[in-house]
């Protein structure tokens, strides 16, 4: 497929660029998993919101723009985020207000559940705001680790990409090529971090893959670890940083902050490095998806 070759060596070449731009700018972060706790350039995630829409132009229609269009909206959120620090309320509320963008795309308001589907009719459209709401938040959740909110992401639209066709099959392919490409740089040790620019984007593209390509619940199996991980800090109102952090030991493995979270329990099971830890969640998405792709195959 050409435009995920293109948007792969877009965002190869990009993201180093937007990164030697905000590390000039200032928009740096710790990187606490490190001993070391080196400077890394934040924000990255702005190569995401330009190699994604430049690499699909050839074969851009309605639908695709339609779709773009709420991708760079919880772009917009997430750089808002980045830079000020968005209240936890205040970012759920925005992210509400650009998912009705999905309600511009053709929508099939049955929804299928393996043995039977539901005809929701009228309630889909709160639906699909909540799917595209709920799928962007999660990602952003589950996420703090070097090239664990991308590679995740990455993972879950390859096996979308393969459950789904048409536009759907175009926007899941070309969204891998493009985190792929970040990727390179995001992962262990980060040379850039994506920022809520980039997680919340990445959600949100999968949220709207899954409604486009009406694999609803498959989205929804693939979204698991974040969902579990969401339910966890619900008991902590999301407010973990008060209560401590993740500590880094001198032989680099990694101690559990003192409340549940999905990496946490991980952490607690088995002592692991943090690139250790992140091949552990990414071996679970693939399970996941090979889940849904035997079903698929079934």
């Amino acid at each position: 497929m050409i435009t995920a070759i293109i948007g792969f060596l877009i965002s190869l070449v990009l993201t180093p660029y937007i990164a030697s731009l905000m590390r000039k700018a200032g928009v740096v972060g710790r990187d606490i998993h490190k001993l070391d706790r080196p400077e890394v350039p934040e924000m990255g995630g702005l190569s995401l919101l330009i190699s994604l829409p430049l690499s699909l132009v050839a074969v851009l229609n309605g639908d695709l723009a339609k779709a773009l269009l709420v991708f760079l909206a919880f772009g917009v959120i997430g750089v808002l985020d980045d830079i000020t620090n968005l209240k936890q309320s205040h970012k759920v509320m925005l992210s509400l207000l650009v998912s009705l963008g999905v309600l511009a795309l053709p929508l099939d308001t049955n929804v299928n559940l393996l043995l039977f589907s539901i005809e929701l009719g009228v309630l889909y459209y709160l639906f699909s705001i909540l799917f595209v709401t709920g799928a962007a938040n999660l990602v952003n959740l589950l996420a703090g680790f070097n090239g664990l909110e991308v590679g995740t992401s990455v993972i879950a639209l390859f096996f979308l990409g393969l459950a789904t066709s048409g536009d759907a099959q175009i926007l899941a392919f070309t969204g891998v090529a493009v985190g792929l490409g970040f990727l390179w740089w995001n992962k262990y040790p980060a040379k850039v971090f994506p920022g809520d620019t980039g997680t919340l984007s990445l959600g949100a593209l999968i949220g709207v893959v899954g409604i486009l390509g009406k694999v609803e619940l498959f989205t929804a199996i693939l979204l698991l670890p974040h969902f579990l991980d969401f339910l966890l800090k619900t008991r902590i109102r999301f407010k973990g940083r008060p209560l401590g952090k993740t500590e880094v030991f001198e032989d680099g493995t990694l101690k559990a902050p003192p409340y549940l979270s999905f990496l946490g329990i991980i952490m607690r099971m088995k002592k692991v490095k943090e690139y250790q830890l992140v091949a552990i969640v990414w071996g679970i998405e693939t399970f996941l998806g090979i889940i849904v792709l035997l079903h698929q195959l079934l």
